[in-house]
């Protein structure tokens, strides 16, 4: 009886990954196949590049992704334990000053280390 259970759910396994794989290949095996440099040149906004295509961007943009992803984050975990607060044991408040205590020390580190500093 068990192991009919288990058929089924190797059976969806096979089908979630058939689903989106069938129209990947079907696509592949009926496309036209018509190569040639104008299909391989960068396209942007129906602007001709200039010049170099690869540009690099300032850490800067990448450090206040990762801060605000941080934060969003810490925002995931406070809104439910703000919402349960009155039902929640001391254990589970320490918890949450902790790990809010823990990502302060970060910023401060941040912001000490002068990442926070636009230049």
């Amino acid at each position: 009886m068990q192991v009919n259970e288990w058929l089924f759910i190797g059976i969806m396994f096979v089908i979630a990954a058939i689903l989106p794989a069938l129209p990947i290949i079907v696509a592949q095996l009926l496309r036209p196949k018509r190569p040639n440099t104008v299909k391989l040149e960068t396209y942007e906004c129906g602007i001709e590049t200039v010049s170099e295509a690869w540009v690099q961007f300032k850490v800067q943009y990448y450090l206040y992704a990762l801060i605000f992803l941080i934060f969003d984050i810490e925002m995931l975990f406070l809104f439910p334990w703000a919402v349960a607060y009155n039902q929640l044991p001391l254990f589970a408040i320490v918890v949450m000053v902790v790990f809010i205590a823990i990502l302060a020390l970060a910023l401060a580190y941040a912001w000490r280390k002068g990442a926070l500093e636009w230049q």
